[in-house]
């Protein structure tokens, strides 16, 4: 992998350490191979979305919450081992406003079934929906419903990551922070007896700090893709529920490295070097106030050398083989 700068605060090696309940009445769960693809109900009939087809044991439309349709879960098992597998909890991106969990961008966290672990794409409610915090609250939820039918599942429960890309990469790494903070958990929380604390977090390129989007574009001399962050219609501000330079406060409340504490768990997070839709320093900054906390040994940040948002070089056998590296040493 070529890497213009790999600050390998350490990857770490740390050994892995209720109840059931009735399987939900939405899932179905599928032994043969479908035919296709399977479509993505985010982001239209034309989006590219995950080839399932190889995977045996599948459990579809799973409702984790029910404050909205929107608020379901699907989970892949692998073919060989028989369990209880660790899991990855995968977070779909689209600018909090778009995407779905059988979107192609959550395509590499498949891989993860061919090498043990049980995969959980969640869909989480966009911004024309519900503003923050409601998309985190989700994210939580989702968690929390795993650990309480993780017997149901054959999913390890004490062992749990979260991957998300783009706007999924700041729902995962504020996961991570939050998950002994229950004041992203939402009004009424389901399953509330359980905590939505992970072992693991795997940020790919999210937007973390919205109120330094703009000038850290500046001093990259990187021309942003999506125009200023700082007015109306951007997706930051739409996500807010307004301005984010006049709505200050819930921008900071969006922001992970805000919930930071020296309990927080593994972090991984990756950035491409030519970013035109998150600058780059948003995951050099954030890395290094989680260093600052919880030590070197537990936070590894990848540059990726020309890289952009995405794409063939984060998808690579090569770096793939780095994420599931690190995954291995948590979570195993």
């Amino acid at each position: 992998m070529s890497l213009a700068a790999t600050l390998f605060a350490g990857c770490s090696t740390s050994s892995s350490e209720d109840t059931a309940a009735a399987k939900n009445s939405s899932a179905n769960i599928s032994n043969e191979k479908p035919d296709s693809t399977e479509k993505s109900g985010g982001g239209g009939p034309e989006e590219e979305s995950i080839d399932t087809s190889n995977i045996k044991t599948k459990y579809k439309d799973v409702a984790y919450g029910s404050k909205s349709e929107i608020q379901k879960l699907d989970i892949y098992l692998p073919n060989e081992g028989e369990g209880p597998f660790p899991v990855i909890v995968a977070i779909h991106g689209g600018g909090f406003m778009k995407g779905d969990k059988t979107g192609a961008d959550l395509s590499p966290t498949l891989e993860g079934v061919n090498r043990g672990y049980a995969v959980v794409p969640v869909n989480y409610r966009l911004s024309g929906e519900a503003i923050f915090p409601a998309a985190i609250n989700d994210v939580k939820a989702a968690i929390r419903y795993i650990k309480k039918n993780a017997k149901e599942y054959n999913l390890d429960p004490s062992n749990i990551a979260v991957w998300g890309n783009s706007a999924g990469g700041n729902l995962a790494a504020l996961a991570g922070t939050s998950g002994d903070d229950n004041s992203l958990n939402g009004e009424k929380p389901e399953n509330p007896k359980y905590s939505s604390e992970v072992k693991a977090v795997i940020d790919w390129f999210g937007p973390l700090e919205f109120l330094k989007l703009d000038e850290q574009f500046v001093e990259s001399g990187i021309t942003p893709k999506l125009g200023e962050r700082s007015s109306d219609t951007s997706p930051e501000s739409k996500y807010i529920g307004g301005n984010i330079t006049e709505n200050v406060e819930q921008a900071e409340k969006a922001n992970p490295a805000s919930y930071i504490t020296k309990n927080d768990p593994y972090f991984f997070i990756q950035h491409g070097t030519a970013d035109q839709n998150v600058p780059t320093q948003q995951s050099i900054d954030f890395a290094e106030k989680l260093t600052n906390v919880i030590g070197k040994e537990k936070v590894t940040l990848s540059l990726i050398e020309g890289a952009g948002h995405g794409g063939e070089q984060f998808n690579s056998e090569e770096n793939l083989e780095e994420v599931f590296k690190f995954l291995d040493s948590v979570l195993k």
